[in-house]
């Protein structure tokens, strides 16, 4: 059996205002041509199946579209668990009909967590695969909320609940799966978990999304909530590819698109799981997995340095006829006010649009404690601050507020939690 590990599409993003659902488009259509090449029996997309919780009509075209190509196709089934950007109500509202498609639907938590556990069966109607399909655990779902708390008991409520969770369903996966051995199987049928969630040690980046949710220790799950009776977690949320704690069965697919430009240079995968090799009951399964890189479907390009260096790097794009999608990052010694001018008319008669010009120079100026007068006339101050992110502008303010370091730390939990509450509120 070969199964394909995706997450966070995050169709309908943009990027610095720039719409990308042509990069969308040409993404789900090799995807789909993949599945069909490989040969792939199940898909598993852990979430953020869109970037909003009210995706535009081309993003839901988008999604539907390569729903049925791949129900279409020899895919026996395709599993979809709701992230933390998507709108529960909306990923559940065609789950009924999507179904008759062997299309699984779970946008959120359910109130009976059976029903996240599902067992797949082939074309003979023989069960092949046991699947924990988890979506995002909001905290309403798994917490109760009471007067005083401080941020350290939230965090370790966050965290019991989602625990307690997944033992729940795993407890009744095994339950299934022992109730399968006794039909006088010879091999064991595999069993995978899916979730959405951040676990201990994970990779993030600059302009990923998620950075910004995740100071301190707020909500980090551990490796060991899954028992060794998990087979295979497959995990979104973090735009990384990457093992969790090493270990080769606990991985995050990341997302297949650079989501930022701090994404720009990563290699982007899909991953497939392969369980041709059944063992008898009594063996461990040993999936095998192969990494699978996604076609670069835009070109990202992020230059850095003074003037001289954004220049020639200008320079090299142009010679190559790049049709880059370009942000600077000015950080020369001379302040440049009217940098927009200038990076404007190096790139005249190119393929090359700029999205994003941070400078740096400016911003310190903005942030710090200095005469707001002295900055240069002409210079967009909300549009740099917008560009820092909210993360970025916080500690700035903290910094030129004299907060002690050891206070800064319980503030920045703080705020990611503010965050996180805001945006789960949004759903």
């Amino acid at each position: 059996m070969r199964i394909l590990h995706t997450s966070d599409w995050h169709i309908g993003r943009n990027l610095y205002g720039r719409k990308r659902y042509e990069e969308f488009e040409s993404f789900l259509s090799w995807l789909s041509d993949l599945i069909g090449n490989e040969h792939i029996d199940v898909l598993l997309v852990a979430g953020d199946v869109f970037n909003n919780t009210t995706p535009s009509n081309r993003a839901q075209e988008l999604y539907y579209k390569f729903l049925n190509r791949v129900a279409a196709s020899k895919c026996r089934h395709i599993i979809i668990i709701g992230g933390n950007h998507d709108s529960p109500s909306f990923l559940n509202a065609p789950k009924e009909v999507l179904s008759f498609l062997n299309i699984h639907v779970i946008g959120a938590a359910l109130e009976d967590p059976a029903h996240e556990v599902l067992v797949l069966k082939d074309n003979d109607g023989k069960e092949e695969l046991i699947v924990l399909a988890v979506p995002y655990l909001r905290d309403r779902d798994i917490r109760s909320v009471e007067p005083g708390e401080s941020v350290k008991d939230k965090e370790d409520k966050l965290i019991n609940g989602i625990s307690s969770h997944y033992k729940k369903v795993c407890e009744i996966a095994e339950q299934k799966n022992n109730g399968l051995e006794k039909k006088e199987r010879s091999e064991k049928v595999p069993v995978i978990a899916m979730g959405h969630l951040f676990a201990a040690g994970g990779k993030v980046v600059e302009g990923d999304g998620v950075r910004d949710l995740y100071i301190g220790s707020l909500a980090r799950i551990r490796a060991d909530i899954f028992p060794d009776t998990i087979d295979y977690v497959a995990l979104g949320h973090l735009h990384v590819a990457q093992k969790v704690a090493g270990l080769d069965n606990i991985r995050y697919s990341g997302s297949p698109l650079p989501m930022g430009f701090g994404e720009a240079l990563h290699t982007k995968r899909v991953l497939v799981v392969d369980f041709v090799n059944k063992e008898p009951l009594e063996s461990p399964l040993q999936p095998l997995i192969e990494e699978i890189t996604v076609p670069r479907f835009s070109n990202l390009v992020q230059i850095k340095g003074d003037l001289n260096n954004i220049r020639e790097g200008i320079e090299k794009l142009k010679l190559k006829k790049s049709p880059a999608w370009l942000e600077i990052i000015y950080n020369g010694k001379e302040v440049h006010g009217n940098l927009r001018n200038i990076i404007d008319k190096e790139i005249e008669g190119s393929k090359i649009e700029v999205l994003r010009i941070k400078n740096d120079r400016i911003t310190a100026k903005i942030m710090g404690k200095g005469d707001r007068e002295q900055i240069v006339n002409g210079a967009d101050i909300d549009n740099m601050v917008d560009e820092m992110g909210k993360l970025e502008v916080f500690k700035k303010c903290m910094e030129a507020h004299d907060i002690p370091a050891q206070q800064q730390l319980y503030l920045l939990d703080t705020f990611a939690e503010i965050v996180k509450d805001m945006q789960e509120e949004s759903v």
